[in-house]
């Protein structure tokens, strides 16, 4: 191995005392691959297997906490202890190649497509449409967010006792928890809206209970991650300063890091007119040593992640370059990194290990993926 990559294998223990063998972790991408009630299927555990065998952590695709948050089809459920034995499969299968398995938590919020829900009926913070073309969500009553809230604690509870190493809060690109904090999606007159501190009433509420179920179900350290998207373009939307307060009070949260999805590590805000010091960096030179920092965007190359990590940011995750390169860590540490791939051929699906649905999105959604024909 290239002295130069050595701190990407450097191990690192998270403040609740989870240690994983190196500093790259999968980023949570959207399967589509779960069979229609959200049940894991063998395409999908194959998938996983394929790309935990070299990363620190795995952070699968999103889980959604109650049948009213229902974001994707073939989206994998969290919502019901009957889909336990599924989530211990993910689990194993993931732990079984000596990766740390984390899973993601979610609530779509207004972004849940209406078909895909019982009643037909998105909810969100207040009942404002994303866009022109969107349907209108039901502003939540009071009930509804304490269901919510207790929601996002049971499948806390669900991924503990189906084996986990921990989960990861879903506060980003556009879904439940951000529509409380964002200022367009929030436009509530009660304490759950109004002021930046009530919009976060709500995703640290729901902090807080994760923390609590932790707290009594966990037989062992649990990881507790949060996802949160820096700014909106929307105004009103978030603004990155919005963002730094909110993460000047999840640092003080016990959370085991805080993962910023952005596009591109390196991009400035796009909302102020300093543009020129990455987002990410921003956001870890406010809270410091306080909480971990994962950062994400574009990293494809392990000199492009060893050059993210001179930051001090202590944490990468790759997504889109698994998806290309599922043994990029293996690659590194035997010094084939001229091998690692960073496009995709369509004749790659079957020695990607990539299921027909997630194929399918790749190489029809133009610009997700470089593919070369």
């Amino acid at each position: 191995m290239n002295q130069k990559y050595e701190k990407i294998f450097q191990p690192y223990k998270f403040p609740s005392g989870v240690e994983v063998k190196n500093r790259i972790m999968m980023a949570p991408m959207t399967t589509y691959s779960s069979d229609d009630q959200g049940v894991v299927t063998d395409d999908e555990l194959a998938y996983y297997a394929e790309r935990s065998a070299g990363v620190g952590a795995v952070v699968t695709a999103c889980a959604y906490v109650s049948a009213g948050g229902k974001g994707f089809p073939g989206q994998l459920s969290a919502d019901d202890d009957s889909f336990i034995p599924s989530l211990r499969k993910l689990a194993e299968t993931i732990q079984s190649n000596g990766s740390k398995a984390i899973l993601q938590i979610y609530h779509g919020g207004r972004q849940s497509p209406p078909e895909l829900l019982p009643d037909n009926q998105p909810v969100s913070a207040s009942a404002i449409a994303s866009n022109e073309e969107a349907p209108v969500p039901r502003e939540m009553s009071e009930d509804e967010i304490q269901y919510v809230i207790k929601a996002f604690g049971e499948a806390t509870r669900r991924a503990i006792e189906a084996g986990f190493d921990g989960v990861e809060i879903h506060g980003a690109n556009t879904y439940l928890l951000q529509q409380f904090f964002s200022p367009h999606s929030n436009r509530r007159t009660d304490n759950w809206g109004g002021t930046l501190g009530q919009r976060l009433i709500f995703p640290l509420t729901i902090v807080n209970e994760v923390e609590k179920t932790v707290a009594e179900h966990a037989k062992k350290p649990f990881i507790i991650g949060y996802r949160l998207s820096p700014e909106e373009g929307s105004n009103p939307g978030i603004t990155l300063d919005d963002t730094i307060q909110f993460v000047d009070r999840l640092a003080n949260q016990n959370l085991d890091y805080l993962h910023i999805s952005v596009g591109h590590f390196w991009n400035g805000s796009f909302r102020e007119s300093d543009r020129t010091k990455s987002r990410i960096v921003k956001i870890y030179d406010k809270v410091g040593n306080r909480i971990p920092v994962v950062g994400v965007g574009s990293l494809h190359t392990p000199d492009e992640v060893a050059e993210a990590m001179e930051t001090g940011v202590p944490f990468i995750a790759l997504g889109r370059e698994l998806l290309m390169e599922p043994h990029w860590i293996e690659k590194i540490r035997s010094g084939k990194e001229a091998e690692i791939r960073t496009t995709l051929s369509k004749k790659d699906q079957d020695e990607l290990v990539i299921p027909d649905p997630l194929w399918e999105k790749l190489i029809g959604i133009k610009g997700w993926l470089p593919v070369a024909e």
